[in-house]
């Protein structure tokens, strides 16, 4: 079970599987077909001049390897606007793996190589 907040700053009850998808979701009825139940998540550079929030994003990237030691496993960006007054319009998303972000390949390489 899972909470998700609305607007008005209720919680709504979710009813998820292990992948963190709902019980009652409808599944590919062919056995070779599946939802992945892979932890990505979003991280968000917003401008209002594209070219900027996308050079952020790549610098943020780099850094993010560096401090990795490999590449950040992206799956996907996704590019989105804002027209609403005083907001940025450009909203640049890298959906980034979950356990790059935590540190885990360090944490890995650290406990097969203790110093």
């Amino acid at each position: 079970m899972s909470e998700l907040a609305s607007e008005q700053n209720r919680s709504i009850a979710l009813d998820l599987d292990e992948a963190g998808v709902s019980v009652d979701l409808p599944r590919p009825s062919h056995q070779g077909d599946q939802v992945y139940g892979v932890p990505y998540r979003p991280v968000e550079f917003r401008d209002d001049d594209l070219p900027t929030a996308l050079e952020r994003s790549a610098a943020w990237l780099r850094r993010t390897q560096e401090w990795l030691g490999e590449p950040v496993d992206v799956i996907a960006i996704h590019l989105d606007y804002d027209d609403s007054d005083d907001s940025p319009y450009y909203d640049v998303k890298l959906l980034c793996n979950e356990e790059d972000l935590a540190g885990a390949p360090i944490a890995l390489r650290a406990a097969k190589d203790p110093q």
